[in-house]
């Protein structure tokens, strides 16, 4: 096979962004010619992402709709979908790709759109359990329908879904440290039973609440927090840590070694994005799920929901979390029996080599085209 042209679109946030940059790795790394060109919404953060990675990007006028839908500022949505729509055509005429790849987000509905319509064929990768609109509407122009979750056929043709799991970050999979080497690493106690927080780069505003009013309650009680605030509350969160003395609670805005942080912590309290779970089920983490609850069709309580169901998480929902998430936390990570049960649980649902699959479903598709 001869230089393979793959076009791969989506982002808007990490949750996209990751598998997206991991499949085109896998691409690379089976066929190294392969020329791919990512298409993402302009001013969001694949525009910067992308680019790190090593990988060409080419940014469109597009947004998503605007709640309600009838507002009439969604008259501009839908123009820069169409102005996308014909940007993404001439990119297609002069890219000339095999095969186009979705992978969710605003761009990923213009570009997949525009290559059905120009006869290329299309690959939808669907990481969350419920299916979003953009890959709902885009199912019957996909030849191939990659997902993570049983019963997806409620969503997509059953002839053309293949479960495949979201390829995650290669980085956290090939970490060897040990839990005492990844705290020494940290700068943390290695005796200490430690807790990672982590609302995604942005933030979570209710996770943030609950753990700077259990500051006192992790201090007193001999539990270190590594507490990722994301960029938007970091002041606020440093000032609440220093004003309640903390020792063991250490907040930062991001933490830029996430596999020696997942190797550290005994547990880990995140939202359910489709990539933070499955991190947390190839890496066997106890975890507890605080969904947000604004995303599209709350499709991060029915993740959630996926792994608290079969045992493999605790669950507890954004409007009680800053009641009872303190308390959740300390009494699971004071329990290693508990631990250890989510985590046999949770790596029982881990699928491995997600990257490499879809990848192969993607070199085929340039074969026979």
């Amino acid at each position: 096979m001869t230089e393979p042209r793959i076009i791969i679109s989506g982002g808007g946030t990490g949750g996209h962004i990751f598998p997206a940059v991991s499949i085109a790795n896998a691409v690379k790394a089976k066929c190294p010619d392969a020329k791919i060109l990512f298409i993402g919404a302009e001013g969001r953060m694949e525009m910067t992402r992308v680019p790190e990675a090593g990988y060409e990007i080419k940014g469109l006028p597009v947004r998503g709709l605007i709640r309600p839908l009838w507002s009439p500022k969604n008259i501009g949505v839908m123009i820069d979908f169409f102005l996308s729509r014909h940007k993404v055509k001439r990119i297609i005429k002069s890219f000339k790709p095999q095969v186009a790849v979705g992978v969710g987000g605003y761009a990923s509905a213009p570009t997949l759109n525009a290559a059905a319509a120009m006869g290329i064929p299309c690959l939808i990768q669907e990481q969350n359990s419920y299916a979003g609109v953009t890959n709902r509407s885009l199912a019957k122009k996909a030849a191939k329908i990659c997902v993570a979750y049983d019963e997806m056929e409620r969503f997509f043709p059953a002839d053309r879904i293949i479960k495949t799991g979201n390829p995650v970050r290669q980085a956290l999979l090939a970490n060897t440290m040990t839990k005492a080497e990844a705290r020494e690493a940290m700068g943390l106690q290695k005796d200490l039973p430690t807790i990672l927080v982590i609302g995604g780069s942005l933030g979570a505003r209710t996770i943030n609440n609950s753990i700077a009013a259990g500051i006192q309650r992790f201090e007193q009680a001999g539990i270190q927090v590594v507490w990722q605030t994301g960029k938007f509350y970091a002041e606020e969160c440093e000032r609440k840590a220093k004003e309640a003395n903390a020792k063991i609670v250490r907040p930062q805005a991001f933490i830029s070694d996430m596999a020696t942080a997942y190797k550290a912590a005994d547990i880990v309290i995140s939202r359910a994005g489709a990539s933070s779970i499955s991190e947390l089920c190839l890496l066997g983490k106890a975890s507890i799920l605080v969904p947000s609850p604004n995303v599209a069709e709350d499709h991060q309580t029915k993740n959630a929901r996926a792994l608290s169901d079969k045992g493999a998480a605790v669950f507890v929902p954004d409007n009680q979390a800053e009641r009872t998430l303190v308390e959740e936390a300390v009494a699971l990570v004071s329990n290693a029996t508990a631990i250890e049960k989510l985590e046999q649980e949770v790596k029982k649902l881990a699928l491995p080599d997600s990257a490499d699959i879809i990848a192969d479903e993607v070199l085929k598709l340039v074969k026979n085209s």
